[in-house]
């Protein structure tokens, strides 16, 4: 079945064409900060004791600071490349340089899901060290701007900007990349293995955007592989820094938030299908509850994360706690807000 896909996955705007569906992906293996191909490591700070008794007054400038890296591995058709990273910490400010290409194996690209290829971008971004709550929750993402980076200059976009109208019938009639009508698609719908709508994300959960750049959408599973983790191994792993300037981790963490000697296991998100499908939206039986946004309700205490996918607590890098933010496995996968300000 060809569904029209006007490339811009994550509310980029670019001419349209005409694909299969919507998929992308590269691959890759890890390097160091010397440029030994196919291993990954990085100089990167310890943990950061509490100088505060509140962690949200914490300063994070004991961790990552600095922390870089380079890659070197194959990314599908685009051939050998190196990925490169570079993390500092100047005065009260992150400051983050790379080209934005993962430290690990993706899928193939282009195929029928994306027509993109994956390419070296020019990444420059810079948070503070000293995160705080905001009032209300700060929206970030797409057009808005970049929500997190990964520790390997990779985004975090998990939006897209693919729609579909109320009359919809089958896939083909929605356009899974600018569309423009209220029903918002999810790239990981409802994470059951089912390929309705196909984004064409790789194992990483990641695909690309028109402009070659290469983002996360969900678990960034390089990552945690790179880490040593599995489900026989589970770690609590730092893989990035929001906007706001809070740490990111992904899948595990803490059975009780504050105790560091709890268990790990697989947090979960606080968002819930809805117990009926919104007015106007396509039928179910096609398109089965999860595909859009509009399918999923927040529902405080059902999960470990609040409204963002974030909560505070102990982690190894902040032994006396902090907010964090997490990529689940579960819906939302990564938050679509931030507590912090941007600032």
């Amino acid at each position: 079945m060809r569904v029209q896909y006007f490339t811009q996955l994550c509310r980029l705007s670019l001419a349209a064409l005409t694909v299969f569906a919507l998929t992308a992906c590269g691959q890759g293996s890890s390097n160091s900060s010397s440029s030994s191909s196919g291993s990954s490591s990085g100089a990167s700070g310890a943990s950061a004791s509490s100088s505060s008794s509140s962690p949200s007054a914490l300063s994070t400038a004991a961790v990552d600071c600095p922390y870089n890296g380079t890659y070197t591995g194959s990314y599908s058709t685009t051939g050998t490349m190196t990925a490169t990273w570079s993390w500092t910490c100047t005065g009260a400010r992150r400051n983050l340089t790379g080209n934005g290409l993962p430290n690990h194996s993706v899928g193939n690209f282009p195929n029928l899901g994306n027509p993109n290829t994956i390419s070296a971008q020019f990444v420059s971004s810079s948070m503070t060290l000293t995160p705080t709550k905001a009032a209300s929750n700060v929206l970030l993402g797409g057009p808005q701007g970049v929500i997190a980076y990964a520790r390997n200059s990779v985004k975090f976009d998990p939006g897209t900007a693919g729609t579909c109208p109320s009359t919809a019938t089958v896939a083909s009639m929605c356009n899974l990349a600018n569309g423009t009508d209220t029903l918002r698609l999810e790239a990981l719908g409802p994470n059951d293995g089912s390929r309705v709508f196909d984004f064409g994300v790789d194992t990483n959960n990641a695909h690309v955007q028109p402009g070659g750049v290469y983002h996360y959408h969900g678990v960034p599973e390089g990552l945690l592989t790179n880490a040593g983790v599995s489900a026989s191994l589970k770690k609590m792993v730092l893989v990035g820094w929001a906007a706001d300037g809070y740490p990111v981790y992904a899948r595990y963490c803490y059975s009780s938030a504050m105790d560091a000697t709890s268990a790990l296991k697989v947090c979960k998100g606080s968002y819930a299908l809805v117990a009926a499908p919104v007015a106007g939206r396509p039928a179910i039986s096609w398109a089965p509850l999860g595909w859009f946004t509009q399918d999923w309700t927040y529902s405080a205490g059902s999960g470990d994360l609040d409204d963002c996918n974030g909560r505070t607590g102990v982690t190894p890098e902040f032994p006396s706690g902090i907010y964090y933010y997490m990529v689940t496995d579960t819906y939302p996968y990564y938050g679509r807000c931030l507590k912090g300000p941007i600032n």
